[in-house]
């Protein structure tokens, strides 16, 4: 039997047999190649598994070379793709689940769902992972690389599967509705978190401290508080962090970034959650009311300024033992331990501990006072100076002595009085 000469194709792309229900031709359509010669022990042309057939329409310049196991679609133009047409074509099965792969390869990173094997570790926390392609989008984390950048707004991302989701923020697609209520979201998780609000479940718990979540990714970080890892380093300060979350929220700091806008009086915040905090201050929303002093505050505040009636410090230094009412408190007065100021000042390079001081800093060079009063027009540098002064037009004094009853409207006023009922003289003379 003679075979027609078949030179390689110039490009191939491995298909499932799904490709060949797609190219099923009439009867008609299906030809010997002329280059063959029939012999009487041929069978029908199904039957034929290692012989090259040719299969087509000339007319429409397409055609079939194959073979057992292989075979190719090609045009006129050259462009050819690879199909499986094998009848007995070998597949690779699970020998635990019976579920089958195309490819050995496959197969064994399917195995280690069983066997629980992650043999591709992070160098940076320890984290092991399955697969190396999960090894190197997870390291993505740890060197801040962002491929994926979206063509809308110029946000990167570390992953693909992200850069999608972002993008329906932008298109408000919301293809996954609750059954239940009808509202939509962009994202399956998101539908899965509100799902979990309305039943109540928290099926992930922590075995420290039995605290129970409704996502597996809020039990990983809440088990960091036991731990003490912080694997999110910030590549420019090297300060470390417990989620990546925090990291990013971190990184605009030194980035200047500030996403969140207020629509109101076009104020930008480096957090979605001080947007939502300044929102109130428009709409005069301070739905919780302190008993002690009738103060209303947002309930996240209200806790903190409860602390102030009941004297309560919960955040303790551990290198000299002071405590504090706020967890943010304690970590700017840690730096002080490690002498760390790593906010400096572009003007005059005098360097701050926090943030915030070194905002208030730079608008001593810029004659910057946003915070006007509306009394009497006076300027302020800073909310907390602002809010000092105020109370010299309503005369409120806020800071009383538990053992005099003397009021003060400053809080370092009111501490410099407390040490004349402790007898407490901290400053030696030197002569």
């Amino acid at each position: 039997m003679k075979r027609q000469k078949w030179s390689s194709p110039l490009s191939l792309s491995r298909k499932t047999d799904s490709c060949l229900d797609s190219l099923s031709v009439p009867a008609d359509d299906v030809m010997v190649s002329e280059n063959e010669e029939e012999s009487p022990q041929q069978k029908s042309l199904e039957q034929v598994e290692s012989r090259r057939i040719l299969l087509g329409r000339p007319e429409a310049g397409i055609f079939q070379i194959s073979e057992l196991g292989e075979s190719y679609l090609e045009d006129l133009n050259g462009t050819t793709v690879q199909v499986r047409i094998s009848t007995n074509e070998k597949w690779h099965e699970c020998a635990v689940c019976g579920k089958s792969f195309n490819q050995r390869s496959n197969l064994i990173v399917h195995q280690r769902v069983h066997t629980g094997e992650r043999p591709y570790s992070c160098p940076n926390c320890r984290k092991s992972f399955k697969q190396s392609s999960d090894l190197l989008r997870h390291q993505r984390i740890h060197t801040g690389e962002r491929p994926y950048r979206c063509p809308i707004c110029g946000k990167s991302f570390n992953q693909s599967s992200e850069l999608s989701k972002h993008q329906r923020t932008h298109t408000e697609e919301k293809p996954y509705k609750c059954p239940e209520c009808g509202k939509n979201f962009n994202q399956r998780s998101e539908l899965v978190k509100h799902q979990r609000i309305r039943t109540g479940e928290r099926p992930y718990k922590c075995p420290k401290c039995a605290e129970s979540f409704s996502v597996r990714s809020a039990l990983t970080a809440h088990q960091r508080i036991h731990t003490g890892e912080k694997p999110y380093k910030c590549p420019i300060c090297e300060e470390r962090f417990s989620q990546v979350s925090a990291l990013i929220t971190h990184e605009r700091i030194h980035s200047g970034e500030r996403p969140y806008k207020c629509p109101n009086c076009g104020k930008s915040f480096t957090q979605s959650s001080a947007l939502i905090r300044h929102q109130r201050t428009h709409m005069g929303e301070t739905p919780y009311k302190c008993l002690d002093c009738g103060k209303s505050f947002k309930k996240s505040v209200l806790v903190t300024h409860q602390r102030i009636h009941t004297g309560e410090k919960p955040y303790k230094c551990l290198d000299c033992g002071k405590s504090f009412r706020q967890n943010s408190t304690l970590r700017t007065h840690e730096k002080i331990h490690r002498a760390e100021k790593p906010y400096e000042c572009l003007q005059c390079g005098k360097s701050f501990r926090v943030h915030s001081y070194l905002l208030m800093h730079e608008r001593t060079h810029t004659v910057d006072k946003p915070f006007k009063c509306s009394d009497c027009g006076k300027g302020f540098c800073a909310s907390s100076d602002l809010m000092k002064h105020q109370r010299t037009h309503t005369g409120e004094r806020p800071y009383k002595c538990p053992d005099c009853g003397k009021s003060f409207s400053d809080c370092s006023a009111f501490i410099k009085h407390k040490k004349i009922h402790v007898a407490e003289k901290p400053y030696n003379c030197t002569d």
